[in-house]
């Protein structure tokens, strides 16, 4: 282990309130990201590691996917401890961990289904410039848009419209996340599933009693996603609808915007909810050597 840096897994609570300190754009969500990183899915394989005296951190975890993939999924330095390089320690640190895990290249890069950001966020500039002075590259660019909750986003009338058409709108229910997540397993994949059944809130829509189409939010903590329309029900204007439900819970839920993660189909989030692009997210790399 390099020197100083030890592993602290034990001290989520800690960790948490650290973070918070040193994420001045997520300070507030913070302690939920970190609690998230600390319980992925089961068999991800992951570390906490900080200096010792809790002044900083670095969460890294393997790729399921692709085991001989790493990821640094967050990294914070006390404000009042920078300058000292216990960022690049920290980072050396994890390289080190993802190294005897078998790991060949690593990334500055969200590791779904259970990740902080999709990348490093552009005003972290700090450490961005970490990253590059490192020697990683960047090799692809993420962003969010973001959807104002401050007037609603009632969904009564396109509630009545799909039952003419003979679909049915739901709130998933506990003991039903299990048929809405087989329905994402059969068209997607398997991190989806995971983060629809972890989801603060999830909706679908049915017809004939199937179920066609889904939205999630809070499996990232405060962040709208995944959602998704099988093949053969798009075009009837289901996925506006849910994404209009998920976004009213957030709303009654106390949240003034909702971050849509991951963005990919900018003109359907800002032609059904005004969503604007927003966060943008640098993705790095690095091949172990």
């Amino acid at each position: 282990m390099t020197a100083g840096i030890r592993e602290a897994s034990a001290d989520i609570e800690a960790l948490g309130e650290l973070a918070s300190a040193a994420l001045t754009y997520d300070a507030a969500e913070a302690p939920l990201l970190v609690a998230r990183l600390a319980t992925p899915p089961a068999d991800r394989r992951w570390t906490a590691l900080a200096t010792a005296g809790l002044d900083g951190v670095v969460l890294a975890s393997v790729s399921t996917r692709d085991p001989s993939s790493g990821h640094v999924d967050l990294l914070a330095v006390h404000p009042d401890a920078r300058g000292e390089g216990r960022g690049r320690a920290l980072v050396a640190a994890a390289e080190e961990w993802l190294r005897a895990e078998g790991v060949t290249t690593v990334r500055f890069a969200g590791n779904p289904p259970s990740y902080a950001w999709p990348g490093i966020d552009v005003r972290y500039t700090a450490a961005a410039c970490l990253a590059e002075s490192l020697g990683y590259q960047r090799e692809s660019v993420a962003w969010n848009m973001t959807a104002d909750l401050s007037g609603g986003h009632p969904t009564a009338d396109d509630v009545e419209r799909l039952a003419g058409k003979g679909v049915a709108v739901h709130a998933a229910e506990p003991g039903e996340r299990a048929a809405v997540a087989a329905f994402i397993r059969e068209h997607w994949n398997e991190n989806w599933a995971w983060e629809a059944e972890q989801a603060t809130g999830c909706h679908y829509a049915s017809r004939d009693g199937e179920i066609i189409a889904f939205a999630a939010w809070g499996a990232r903590p405060a962040w709208f996603g995944p959602m998704g329309t099988a093949p053969a029900a798009r075009g009837l204007g289901v996925g506006g609808v849910l994404l209009r439900r998920c976004l009213a819970e957030m709303r009654a839920a106390g949240l003034t915007n909702a971050q849509i993660s991951w963005v990919g189909p900018l003109r359907f989030y800002s032609g059904a909810v005004g969503a604007r692009a927003e966060r943008v997210f640098w993705l790095y790399r690095r091949d172990l050597r």
